[in-house]
């Protein structure tokens, strides 16, 4: 017969208390949370790669770099499909909230926009391929390497700001996007004046213009970035804002 235990006797104590399990919990979620923000910075310098790339394949007329770009974006999309995942298991298991809750959200959207810049990239690759075995000009496609430039210090820029969740940083990079847009309409201005003064041109400066696009679309998802930063930062949605209007301050 079992010995009767007095009710009034000390209840044993379990291997892990309440509080030991909340607390590992807690350190576990934390971990999930970190891991995320270094893959998706990962991520961006994988980007980063492809796209500077792309940039000297045109630049140097390298063909087999330019197909090796576009050939590699298999790559980031793996990336953003194991990212997407975790994002939607954390969801599922941690309900996140408040603070949490936004830099899930701001992650789904930006590695969606790193995954276009690899898009983008791709694009850029291939057509350096047909670039490379075309005439070169004499300037070696001068003004599409000063807009590449500036379009991968915009991309390098905006993966520094979600890695500090720097704001001022952000919006330096939001604004940054007009500069941009101007350089591709000027760039856009003198292809059609090359196309008019020699037809025979037409085919290689219409490749031409279709890297600057993708260049000024690079430019428009690194902007897009910037902007999620600034919604995990303070929750404040800057999209589509017309405006000089400057973040406002954290209280």
């Amino acid at each position: 017969m079992a010995e009767m235990i007095p009710h009034d006797a000390p209840r044993p104590r379990s291997k892990m208390e309440a509080s030991d399990l909340t607390g590992h919990i807690s350190r576990r979620y934390n971990q999930d949370i970190e891991d995320l923000r270094n893959n998706v910075l990962v991520m961006g310098g994988l980007v980063e790669s492809q796209l500077n790339k792309a940039i000297t394949a045109i630049v140097s007329g390298d063909s087999e770099l330019g197909l090796k770009v576009a050939e590699d974006d298999y790559k980031v999309n793996n990336i953003e499909v194991a990212i997407d995942e975790e994002c939607g298991r954390i969801l599922a298991t941690r309900a996140p909230a408040a603070s949490d809750l936004r830099l899930i959200v701001a992650i789904i959207k930006t590695i969606t926009d790193l995954e276009r810049i690899g898009d983008e990239a791709e694009k850029i690759g291939f057509l350096a391929s047909k670039l490379a075995v075309m005439d070169r000009p004499p300037d070696s496609y001068r003004e599409l390497k000063t807009l590449g430039n500036h379009v991968a210090r915009m991309v390098r820029d905006a993966m520094n700001a979600f890695a500090r969740l720097d704001m001022d940083d952000a919006w330096a990079v939001v604004q940054e996007d007009e500069r941009v847009d101007e350089e591709y309409d000027a760039l856009q201005r003198q292809c059609i004046t090359f196309m008019m003064e020699d037809p025979r041109s037409i085919k290689r400066v219409m490749n031409v213009t279709w890297c600057a696009r993708s260049l000024e679309r690079i430019g428009d998802h690194a902007k897009n970035i910037c902007e999620y930063v600034i919604y995990m930062v303070q929750g404040r949605n800057v999209r589509h804002t017309t405006g000089p209007v400057p973040p406002m301050s954290d209280s």
